[in-house]
């Protein structure tokens, strides 16, 4: 059983608990694995389980944006099939961010360049449409912080309120908002 059989699981622990919530009490009985085996899959222990993580989130991510920049139709339609995927990757509104649970206590010291790096992705996927539509560069750039600043804002709404409608209602109106004055 390869490392990344445990991806899911672990992420579901950290985005729930963050870092520090974390324990391996938790991790094993999320995985299966008796505290030897976790050492063995993970020798680097819960900081390379959470970079293990990362990194199937960065592909994932990489995977929706380049999805989105390649699929046809004007930018609209674009952001609203990024949006989409968005929403299934958050569940609809019910999972919380990962990102934001790691920015929480000590995981942000360890994993702040990580972070950012992904955050850096998502933005600049969501300017990369804009742009390719005619919009100027450092315009379309703020409306990528904008929009992750939407969806970020609206899942700790939705976590907060224990109702995803608030993160449902953002990923409806987002594409049209950041297309605001292309049409």
């Amino acid at each position: 059983m390869s490392k990344q059989t445990h991806v899911p699981p672990l992420l579901d622990l950290f985005r729930q608990y963050g870092y520090d919530g974390v324990t391996l009490s938790k991790i094993s009985q999320a995985t299966g694995l008796g505290k030897a085996s976790l050492y063995h899959h993970f020798p680097g222990g819960k900081d390379e389980m959470v970079e293990t993580v990362l990194i199937a989130l960065e592909q994932g991510l990489e995977q929706i944006a380049i999805e989105a920049l390649q699929c046809e139709g004007d930018a609209l339609t674009r952001l609203k099939a990024m949006c989409d995927r968005i929403n299934k990757v958050y569940n609809s509104g019910q999972k919380p961010c990962l990102l934001a649970a790691l920015m929480l206590g000590s995981g942000k010291d360890v994993f702040q360049e990580r972070v950012r790096t992904l955050l850096r992705v998502w933005i600049s996927a969501i300017a990369a449409i804009l742009i390719d539509a005619g919009m100027d560069e450092a315009i379309a750039h703020q409306r990528g912080e904008d929009g992750v600043i939407a969806i970020q804002g609206a899942l700790i709404l939705a976590q907060g309120l224990d109702d995803p409608d608030p993160f449902q209602r953002v990923i409806q109106q987002l594409p049209e908002q950041l297309c605001r004055g292309l049409m």
